[in-house]
């Protein structure tokens, strides 16, 4: 029984109090009918690989009445706060020994919510195709799992939470969260002069796999979609700076890509912050090579990222996560940047 093995990890019992103080779960909150569950996962972009036993899976979670209990105050939790930026909560990530079902349980928390999710986008009139792409992360991550580990799943439901919670929107190559500058960028941003500050609202740029190149004409496409889409749709925030924390801002990279490369061009377009001072090898190593605990002897050396990536770390060097900032106005590029960079 699922529940049997939450309540034997301390971690998990606690969540699960917690849930039941929150009073009765809503009855409407459940999964759709296993005979219409196909169409729903391939709608959010679940490979069609992975349909049956996530349907399986959905008819054993139906036959556990505490299971679905718990799985309708995890719904209730989730949207309690549908589209407020910084509160998206992401379900319980159940150990190792319950198999298929709690693997994929967080995945039937997002789906069971997506009636909330698409009334959330409807209220502030979310294109039905932006809503689409947004909520077919879901299935890229299912990707990522089966990548990874193999069989369905989410190995981050964390992630996962954000698009489902009316936080982060796919736009074109590039993802857009809703978020506030922190501490850092925000005061390299106020003493640019931009009017703008620690915990001003901002967008932060997210680059996710399987959408092909990141190429500089991609880019200005997402940008020009996300001025005209959050001053439309979220008007009351007036995002004016644009963010980005990842590995692919680590100024080490122009050591070893080429000026014209679409990373570097990306990276082009920040002003960068301080670089971080702890190394994450396993950053750059997941995103390129799918795995980050793969030896870094192993690692090949196909394209000009994997050679970056792996030379350097074979060299004895680190990666970090780099962060960065530009002004949304214009084109979406930063004033500073030359002409031409994209």
């Amino acid at each position: 029984m699922l529940l049997r093995e939450v309540r034997a990890d301390a971690r998990l019992a606690e969540c699960l109090k917690e849930l039941e103080r929150a009073g009765p779960p809503p009855r409407e909150a459940s999964l759709p009918d296993p005979d219409d569950l196909p169409d729903v996962l391939l709608d959010l972009a679940v490979p069609h690989e992975h349909i049956n036993e996530i349907v399986s899976l959905s008819v054993r979670l139906a036959e556990e009445p505490e299971a679905t209990t718990l799985l309708a105050r995890c719904v209730a939790r989730f949207v309690r706060d549908m589209g407020e930026v910084g509160t998206a909560w992401d379900p319980p990530v159940f150990p190792a020994r319950t198999g298929a079902l709690g693997r994929c349980f967080p995945l039937f928390v997002f789906v069971a919510a997506l009636p909330h999710v698409r009334a959330h986008h409807r209220r502030r009139g979310v294109p039905d195709e932006v809503s689409r792409r947004t909520l077919a992360d879901l299935g890229r991550h299912v990707a990522v799992h089966h990548r990874r580990a193999g069989g369905p799943g989410l190995l981050f439901p964390w992630w996962t939470a954000l698009p489902f919670h009316g936080e982060l929107f796919q736009l074109g190559r590039l993802q857009f969260q809703r978020a506030v500058l922190g501490r850092r960028t925000g005061r390299a941003v106020a003493a640019a002069g931009l009017g703008r500050g620690p915990g001003d609202p901002c967008l932060s740029l997210h680059i996710t796999d399987f959408r092909g190149p990141l190429s500089p004409a991609a880019c200005d496409h997402s940008l020009g979609l996300a001025r005209d889409f959050f001053a439309r749709h979220y008007p009351e925030e007036r995002h004016a700076v644009a963010v980005c924390r990842s590995w692919l801002l680590d100024p080490q990279l122009k050591r070893y890509l080429p000026a014209d490369s679409n990373i570097i061009r990306f990276q082009d377009r920040f002003t960068l912050v301080p670089e971080e001072a702890n190394p994450d090898d396993a950053a750059p190593v997941g995103f390129v090579f799918g795995d980050p605990d793969l030896p870094v002897g192993t690692l090949p050396r196909r394209t000009g990222v994997e050679r970056a990536v792996g030379d350097h770390l074979r060299a004895g060097g680190h990666w970090y996560g780099g962060s960065g900032w530009f002004a949304l106005q214009g084109t979406g590029r930063h004033p500073s940047a030359p002409t031409g960079i994209g």
